[in-house]
C-alpha cells in the first residue's frame, strides 16, 4: 500500500461516522510541518499568518511551540477579534479603511498595545486620525517595503504590486513622519517578497520555466538583500528602537531567515501545505489540510459525480487555482466540466471502485481560504477524530 493509499484507509476510517461534505487537518502532519518552518527558520521567531489557518484552536496550537510568536493578521476586524481573544501580538499585515476598528483600536489601550498597522502612505494616518474620535491611544505602525524587482529603468517589475515605498529613502522618510506625528510610534518593517515565497521553482513537466523561475528568484534575491538591509539601517537612523523586521513566507523561509537585517520569518500556508506548495525545490511538506466530498452518482464507467466542490482559490484565474482530486490516487476533472458548485464529475479507473456515500479527498490550491467553505475542521490523529473545532466561519466571522 503506497503511503497516499494509507493516508486515506485512515481518513475514511477516522471519519467513518461523519457525512461528508466535511474537512479536516492531520494533526501529525501538521505538526511536522510547523517543526519543518522552525527548522528552516534557524532559530529565528516565526510569525503565524492568520489568513492561511483561520482557526483560533490551531492558531493557539502552533504558537504554543517554542519558535512561534505573533499573528500577521489580514484585516483590522479580525486583528481586534483576536487581540480580544487574548492574543497580544497581532501585526495587520494590510493597510486598511476600516474607520470603526480605527475608533475602537485608539480606545481601548489593550488593543492598541497587541495589534500593529500596516501603513505605507501619509493618507493612511490621515484616515486613522479622522476616525479617532475621542480615541487617544498611540497606535503602533509597522511599514511595509516594496519587494518587487525592478528591471530595465522599472519598466519591467517582478513582484506584487504592494507597497509604493522602494528605496531606503522613501521608508525612511515616511519613518520620519510617523515619529513626528503625535499618536503614532513605527514598531517594524514588513517586506513580503512574493514572487521567490509564493511561486514554485518546480512546475511537473515544464523544465524550462522552472529554469527561468529559479534565475529570476536567485537574481531577485540578491537584489533584495542588499535593498532590505540599506532600508532598514535607514529606518533604525530614525527609529533606533525599532522592535522587528518581518519577512519572508512559506517557500523562502531558510533564504530569508539568513538575512543579517531579517529579526522574524512570516510562514502560515506551510502549515496546512496546500497544492500550491507542491512546486518547490527548497522544501517539501506533508499535505495537512484537505475536504471529503461524498459521491452521489456513477454516470458510467471509469465516471463518478460527487457533491459540490467548485471551491477555486484567489488569484490570476487557471488550473492552478481549483482543488486536486487527491484521494483515491488517479482520479481528474472532465475538462468539459471541471468542478462544480453543485456537483463535479471525476473520471479515472478509480471511480470504478467507488460507491455512492463514498469520499474523494481534495486538496485546496491555497491555505485558508479552505476555512471560508466550512463550519468546523475534523482533527484526525492516526486513524481517529480526536477533536472538531470551528473556524472562523463557524465562529461567524468572514473577514473578507
Amino acid at each position: 500500500m503506497t503511503a497516499r493509499a494509507s493516508d486515506r484507509a485512515r481518513y475514511d476510517r477516522a471519519t467513518a461516522h461523519l457525512d461528508a461534505p466535511l474537512a479536516i487537518v492531520d494533526l501529525d502532519a501538521f505538526d511536522a510541518n510547523a517543526d519543518d518552518l522552525l527548522r528552516r527558520a534557524g532559530g529565528k521567531p516565526v510569525r503565524v499568518a492568520s489568513k492561511s489557518v483561520r482557526c483560533r484552536a490551531l492558531l493557539e496550537r502552533v504558537l504554543a511551540k517554542e519558535g512561534f510568536a505573533g499573528i500577521m493578521s489580514f484585516t483590522l476586524a479580525e486583528s481586534l477579534w483576536l487581540a480580544r481573544s487574548g492574543f497580544d501580538d497581532v501585526l495587520l499585515a494590510y493597510p486598511s479603511a476600516d474607520r470603526a476598528g480605527f475608533a475602537e483600536l485608539t480606545a481601548d489601550p489593550k488593543l492598541a498595545s497587541a495589534v500593529s498597522v500596516m501603513v505605507d502612505d501619509v493618507a493612511q494616518l490621515d484616515l486613522i486620525d479622522a476616525a479617532r474620535g475621542d480615541g487617544r491611544e498611540v497606535v503602533r505602525v509597522c511599514l511595509e517595503l516594496d519587494t518587487a524587482l525592478r528591471l530595465l529603468g522599472g519598466r519591467v517589475r517582478v513582484g506584487a504590486r504592494r507597497s509604493p515605498l522602494h528605496s531606503p529613502a522613501e521608508v525612511a522618510d515616511l519613518a520620519r513622519a510617523v515619529s513626528r506625528r503625535p499618536g503614532f510610534k513605527v514598531v517594524g518593517i514588513m517586506a513580503y517578497e512574493g514572487h521567490i515565497a509564493g511561486v514554485g521553482d518546480s512546475l511537473a513537466g515544464r523544465p524550462l520555466r522552472s529554469r527561468a523561475i529559479r534565475l529570476m528568484q536567485a537574481a531577485a534575491r540578491r537584489e533584495l538583500v542588499e535593498r532590505r538591509a540599506a532600508v532598514v539601517r535607514a529606518v533604525r537612523a530614525v527609529v533606533p528602537d525599532l522592535e522587528y523586521v518581518n519577512g519572508g513566507g512559506t517557500g523562502s523561509v531558510q533564504s530569508t531567515a539568513a538575512e543579517d537585517a531579517v529579526t522574524e520569518i512570516a510562514a502560515g500556508s506551510g502549515l496546512y501545505v496546500p497544492r500550491l506548495f507542491d512546486n518547490y525545490t527548497s522544501f517539501s511538506g506533508r499535505p495537512a489540510a484537505l475536504f471529503a466530498q461524498p459521491v452521489v452518482r456513477r454516470p458510467g464507467v471509469g465516471v463518478v459525480t460527487v457533491l459540490g466542490g467548485g471551491y477555486p482559490a484567489s488569484g490570476a484565474a487557471g488550473p492552478d487555482r481549483l482543488p486536486v482530486p487527491y484521494l483515491p490516487e488517479g482520479l481528474r476533472y472532465d475538462p468539459q466540466e471541471g468542478p462544480g458548485e453543485v456537483q463535479t464529475p471525476l473520471l479515472g479507473s478509480p471511480a470504478d471502485d467507488l460507491l455512492i456515500g463514498d469520499k474523494v479527498w481534495f486538496r485546496h490550491a491555497k491555505a485558508g481560504e479552505l476555512c471560508e467553505r466550512f463550519d468546523s475542521l475534523h482533527l484526525v490523529e492516526g486513524d481517529r477524530v480526536t477533536a472538531t473545532v470551528p473556524t472562523y466561519r463557524g465562529e461567524g466571522h468572514t473577514f473578507l
